[in-house]
């Protein structure tokens, strides 16, 4: 069993960005500080690399960058630093630092949950970060739901808006079923958001006493407000619960504690409390929903700006949640058009990093103008984090910039009276949007409005310091390296297996790579994709997946730098999610950013109903290719096992 000077776990509230981001910085910093670290991340797809108790104990410190729930009771007796998934990002090294220092924090076993039933009482941490990890604890498991629910509801609205009404005329059986499928699905939003926040607070117990008071909150009209407020009230009463029920023997009374007075006793007094506050709670709730909808037509561009304005804040934190879930509430209440501002303004900031390596690529190293191209790629399905370093290069001046982009597509957005169905997809779901095509205009005017001001900001600093690229601080690193999209890039060619690992095996296989395909130009290789997806039993239609490709190119062409594109499709008869990795005989051309014709493409294959896996290995992909050491191997491979164990270092 290896053992390693620092641990750490790390997490956030959608679990697919955030999360590796911190991960691999700390990696990096470790690294650079000639230490071994092993980190644990909680995405939206569960654990990897979780640690093992061996492992713990004979680590020397731990970090906790996380926004969500991630267990910390385990690290007691250890020294831990405990901070928001965003501050390992910005200042891994300082973390590693602080966690390595003589006065240390130690996580202190008297201060661990001990509960009869197993359930822990919270300690060793701030009040304020425990209300904060619990809300996106609750959070990140309430978001898949949206998710599914939202696009399940708006793929119903294809046949008719109302084509769930038996009495209508535009009725149909399936889109009914679609429509009550997601409806059903969004209706779990209120009670998983309360129950998980009380699982936070309070563990098992908290669990089984949100999820009933959550309940009472959807059936009282509370909204998600009173999802919010509900689980800490049951987090709260578990908590007190345990302490006044602590005088019991462990020995005699502990099934007893755990399966009939805890939630008895718990759900009796929380869901009597929430009873009492559903009134006023309800009102507050409807109040609220009534002014929004109020703004969206008296003043949509007042609406519009200060949305804009909190999607772009933090990227991701809690400003950003709170637009977002109002987003969703309204969502789930039939409410669409202000998920389109919300969704406008958050697809603008990484698209304006784009826009700004574009316009002035003297300003910027040769990282920070790939992880730029790369973020057209993120940011048009709705992945904002890959904005994140630039903003973190800069921050005083380049945030404000993101956030009047944002602002900007927002307000059109109201004004056009946009309606977005699906909480989450980016341009994967135009065909749900009303006016697509505006959208995209709208989100584009932004975007470009962020980027040259970006691109200016980043010019005048390149003067100011005679420089390329300024020198910052990001990630605990400098330079080229603090410039990469999505973590640092390593320079030496020892830090090639620094890249984000993940269980590639499951997408990319020997068979679906292959290293000598002659093709004559970009649609004659998109249709040898195509068919090479049916010839591996990947999909059923060499056509149909071959029209997807052709689709996606229309919306905005997929060829990155360096020679390589990364087509997609989503179609129904692709059977999962899967990956190819060709390389050309001969290079042809393709619309790219630095000009150059393509000899690589790296191509994903997703499903009609996708449970958003591919979204991981998108953005690991993006990870990856900001790498130029990985670039070159990837190049320089000679046989598909090379490729396959390259990705998998």
């Amino acid at each position: 069993m290896a053992k390693y000077d620092l641990i750490g776990a790390t997490g956030c509230a959608t679990g697919i960005a955030h999360t590796y981001m911190a991960q691999e910085a700390l990696e990096q910093a470790a690294q650079k500080m000639g230490l071994t670290i092993k980190v644990e991340t909680h995405g939206q797809t569960g654990v990897d690399d979780p640690l093992t108790q061996e492992e713990i104990d004979n680590a020397r410190a731990v970090v906790v960058a996380s926004d969500i729930d991630v267990d910390a009771d385990r690290f007691a007796g250890l020294p831990v630093v405990m901070v928001p998934v965003a501050a390992a990002i910005k200042d891994p090294k300082k973390l590693i630092d602080e966690a390595l220092a003589p006065d240390a924090p130690v996580y202190k076993a008297s201060q661990a949950r001990k509960a009869a039933d197993g359930d822990d009482k919270r300690g060793g941490e701030s009040i304020g970060h425990l209300i904060y990890t619990s809300l996106m604890n609750g959070v990140s498991h309430m978001l898949p739901l949206v998710v599914a629910g939202g696009v399940l509801v708006a793929i119903s609205f294809f046949w008719g808006i109302y084509s769930a009404d038996p009495k209508n005329e535009q009725y149909n059986a399936f889109a009914a079923m679609l429509n009550n499928i997601g409806g059903t699905t969004m209706g779990l939003m209120v009670p998983v958001l309360c129950a998980y926040i009380g699982e936070a607070i309070a563990k098992r117990s908290g669990l089984i006493v949100g999820f009933a008071v959550g309940m009472l909150a959807l059936n009282g009209g509370t909204g998600f407000l009173g999802g919010i407020v509900g689980g800490y009230i049951a987090g709260a009463v578990v908590l007190i619960l345990q302490h006044l029920l602590a005088p019991l023997p462990d020995r005699e009374f502990r099934g007893l504690k755990a399966i009939f007075l805890y939630p008895v006793l718990g759900v009796f007094i929380a869901g009597t409390l929430m009873f009492l506050i559903t009134k006023p709670m309800a009102a507050i709730n409807t109040g609220m929903m009534d002014f929004l909808k109020g703004m969206q037509n008296s003043d949509p561009i007042i609406l519009g700006l200060v949305v804009g304005a909190m999607c772009a804040f933090d990227f991701g934190g809690p400003i950003n949640k709170a637009a977002y879930l109002t987003g969703t509430a309204l969502l789930a209440q039939g409410n669409a058009f202000f998920m389109a501002g919300v969704s406008a303004a958050c697809i603008a900031p990484p698209l304006a990093t784009g826009f700004a390596v574009l316009m002035n690529k003297k300003a910027y190293t040769r990282d920070e103008r790939s992880a730029g191209y790369v973020n057209f790629l993120l940011g048009s399905t709705h992945i904002t984090e890959g904005a994140i370093p630039f903003a973190a290069k800069n921050p005083l001046i380049n945030i404000p910039c993101f956030m009047l982009g944002s602002a900007i597509a927002a307000a059109l957005t109201y004004v056009g009276k946009v309606q977005v169905p699906a909480p989450h997809g980016g341009f994967i779901v135009l065909p749900l949007v009303t006016h697509p095509v505006m959208w995209v205009l709208y989100i584009l005017i932004g975007s470009l409005v962020s980027g040259v001001l970006l691109a200016i900001v980043a010019g005048r600093a390149s003067k100011k310091h005679n420089a390329v690229a300024p020198v910052v601080s990001m990630a605990g690193l400098t330079g080229d390296e603090a410039a990469t999209a999505i973590a640092p890039a390593a320079t030496e060619a020892d830090k090639d297996s620094d890249s984000v690992t993940s269980d590639w095996g499951q997408i990319l296989t020997e068979a679906n790579i292959v290293l000598d395909l002659t093709a004559k130009d970009r649609d004659d290789a998109l249709h040898q994709l195509a068919e090479l997806a049916v010839q591996n039993g990947l999909a059923t239609d060499a056509e149909a997946v071959y029209r997807k490709y052709l689709h996606r190119e229309s919306e905005g062409s997929t060829g990155m730098e360096q020679g390589i594109a990364i087509p997609h499709a989503q179609d129904a008869t692709i059977k999962r999610s899967a990956m190819l990795v060709v390389r050309l005989t001969r290079p042809i051309e393709w619309q790219t950013f630095d000009q150059q014709p393509v000899d690589t493409m790296i191509s994903f294959l997703i499903p009609a109903h996708d449970d958003g896996d591919h979204l991981r290995y998108l953005s690991n992909t993006a990870k990856l290719l900001t790498h130029p050491q990985f670039v070159e191997r990837l190049k320089a491979a000679s046989t598909p096992l090379q490729i396959l164990t390259l990705f998998k270092q």
